[in-house]
């Protein structure tokens, strides 16, 4: 059963956890050497929809991690799918890496749509330090065969080499392979894509781990990106859960995230979207409340899926060594399904058909992907807190220091990924790649603080930040006019929901940050939005 989100904290959760970990709540006298490392990424999931960030989605495996593990509150991704698990991978920008847009080339270095040669991933720095190194999921860092996985240290390696797809088939314009073989899913109705990410990674696991190896296991879901895809039995329990509407429903997350910690009392709820109606002004609402219903189905399915894989490193004796880190690539997405007149379905579904089987084709929209980014404005794509910040669990038996279900306030982000699968793997950076960016996790784990970065940035599209300290300068690009949006200037610390901002009152220090932004984009290879759209 999934723990009661209001007693999330208290001691008794502990004993949700034991029924994976079968340890105690207290900390080890010594951490492993070498631990193996399950890293889990969410597709297209907000800050707030897991149990354990305040959601009322049942979400019990993620939850006992949580509980038995540490929380980050300050956790950034890259803003959307291609450019997070190009930084995720590398540990690098992931402009340095090729990727600064998605998978197509548009003709400049730092956008070929693959993933360079002048990186290294996790898999090519783990590997030669005697991991196995797999991955089962969402790739989409390079779509042709010299750019897939096994191409790029992957040991062993199942999935889905393109963006999102329909579930329960394949679309003929994605392609899916096993160790850089193309693959095809059943046509007899069994086929699940989340449930078959699962079933490769528990074999994976237990055909290709020797018992004196440590194991890298990369385990990106496509779930919940849409089309809003899960089986019925899936659907069942959330029926008639959301009739109070998305207005309701971000406040109560909003009250449960205060609750527990993971927002400061005294940061405010931003105000509903501008695009997005309020609930009593909706005619169809069955439909809507069918589309968040399907949304949560396919999370707790993940959820499931992940509880089967951690069975399987309990089945291996694993467990207590092992470093579980869960993630999203991005925050609740805004994307409707909407196909244009003209464009080829191929097997995508029918948009008018209702959400959640494999002839359906939906999105649940922008209202809700609101309530997911709770209590956060903007959305996938936009480089608001909204759009980059992302739950981070870090579960570790043997080598978190910090007591069970802590939540830091520490400063993260996927560019530390690598830097923290190396320093705990006693792995090297190959010679002759670029060095990473980002810095080791390791010491939050330990101490529970480190010597931070003094700046993180972000570029998708022309929308652009950079944060320092507690500051933080963002703009949105304003999609026409031939330049940047306008900068805005927040102090995080008083104001992460984004609404107070300063950037006329404190010119001084926008034009600061405005100037590091700069110097990063032009040594990270970024070219202005625009004059790539030509």
């Amino acid at each position: 059963m999934p723990l009661d989100r209001r007693d999330f904290l208290k001691v008794g959760a502990a004993g949700a956890l034991a029924a994976w970990t079968g340890c105690s709540a207290e900390p080890p006298p010594e951490s492993p050497a070498r631990p193996n490392i399950l890293l889990i990424m969410a597709d297209d999931m907000g800050f707030s929809d897991i149990g354990c960030y305040g959601g009322e989605i049942s979400t019990p495996n993620l939850d006992a991690l949580a509980a038995g593990g540490l929380r980050f509150r300050q956790f950034y991704n890259a803003a959307r799918c291609c450019p997070t698990r190009a930084s995720l991978l590398t540990g690098l920008y992931q402009h340095q890496a090729g990727v600064g847009h998605m998978v197509n080339d548009l003709g400049r270095p730092g956008y070929q749509g693959y993933l360079n040669d002048r990186c290294a991933t996790i898999a090519e720095v783990l590997g030669p330090a005697g991991y196995v190194t797999m991955i089962s999921g969402k790739w989409h860092v390079g779509e042709k065969p010299p750019h897939w996985p096994n191409k790029r240290g992957f040991q062993r390696s199942f999935g889905l080499i393109s963006g999102g797809s329909n579930y329960f088939k394949l679309d003929s314009a994605r392609q899916m392979a096993l160790d850089g073989v193309p693959w095809t899913p059943p046509d007899d109705g069994s086929f699940y894509m989340t449930d078959a990410f699962a079933d490769h990674a528990v074999e994976f696991l237990g055909d290709s781990v020797p018992d004196d190896k440590p194991f890298f296991l990369y385990l990106p879901f496509t779930a919940p990106h849409w089309p809003l895809h899960a089986r019925e039995e899936d659907i069942e329990p959330y029926k008639g859960k959301y009739s109070m509407g998305w207005d309701a429903l971000r406040q109560q997350r909003f009250e449960r995230m205060r609750e527990m910690g993971l927002i400061d009392a005294d940061w405010p709820l931003s105000p509903r979207d501008e695009e997005s109606r309020p609930w009593e002004e909706v005619e169809d609402k069955a439909l809507e409340q069918r589309r968040m219903e399907v949304y949560a189905a396919m999370i707790t399915a993940m959820d499931r899926a992940i509880g089967r894989v951690l069975d399987q490193v309990r089945k291996m004796g694993r467990e207590q060594d092992t470093l579980v880190l869960f993630l999203a690539d991005n925050g609740g997405c805004h994307e409707t399904a909407d196909i244009p007149q003209g464009t080829p379905r191929n097997t995508w579904g029918d948009p008018n058909a209702a959400p959640g089987p494999a002839d359906s084709f939906d999105a649940y929209g922008l209202p809700w992907a609101n309530v997911s980014n709770a209590p956060f404005r903007r959305f996938k794509s936009w480089v608001h807190e909204g759009g980059v910040s992302s739950p981070l669990i870090a579960h570790w038996p043997n080598g978190l220091r910090r007591p069970a279900g802590s939540l830091t306030n520490e400063v993260g982000h996927i560019i530390d990924l690598l830097p923290t699968c190396a320093d705990l793997g006693g792995a090297a950076h190959p010679a002759g790649k670029l060095p990473p960016e980002g810095l080791s996790l390791r010491p939050i784990f330990e101490t529970g603080a480190r010597e931070g970065h003094a700046a993180l940035f972000w570029e998708h599209q022309g929308n652009r930040a950079v944060r320092s300290g507690d500051w933080k300068l963002v703009s949105r690009h304003d999609g026409g006019a031939g330049k940047p949006g306008e900068w805005e200037l927040y102090d995080l610390r008083q104001d992460r929901s984004e609404l107070n901002n300063l950037a006329e009152a404190m010119p001084e220090k926008r034009d600061e940050l405005a100037a590091l932004y700069q110097a990063w984009a032009e040594r990270a290879g970024v070219v202005p939005w625009d004059e790539l759209r030509g």
